[in-house]
């Protein structure tokens, strides 16, 4: 297992889709397309990576991020995608939203190894 860390991304400007999510009880299915869907959304183009957390009350946070208005639309139109979002809303989500913001500025900070 690898340590975690934020993506790596280039330089901005570039897309953050920002998808907030509350879970309902149960799993029904949702990991195995979690997981579909990550590879999925990795191979289309404009994809530049992914940040992701989930908390025990069942609260997600998922940005994705893509190189122009174009990729996040491709994804949003992608055909496995969409049938995940329809099941999502019927089963997996108590509520949600999604945020498409274009990122003007982008720093970060990683501790050295020897502190």
């Amino acid at each position: 297992m690898t340590d975690p860390a934020p993506a790596s991304l280039p330089a901005p400007p570039y897309y953050a889709v920002v998808f907030t999510a509350v879970r309902t009880a149960g799993d029904n299915g949702y990991r195995d397309t979690d997981e579909r869907l990550f590879e999925l959304a990795a191979e289309q183009p404009g994809f530049l990576g992914v940040d992701a957390a989930r908390g025990a009350n069942g609260l997600g946070i998922t940005v994705t991020y893509w190189k122009n208005e174009d990729s996040v639309a491709a994804w949003r139109e992608h055909a496995e995608h969409a049938l995940a979002r329809a099941y999502g809303r019927e089963h997996w989500y108590a509520s949600f939203s999604l945020h498409v913001a274009k990122v003007e500025r982008a720093y970060g900070f990683t501790r050295p190894a020897d502190v």
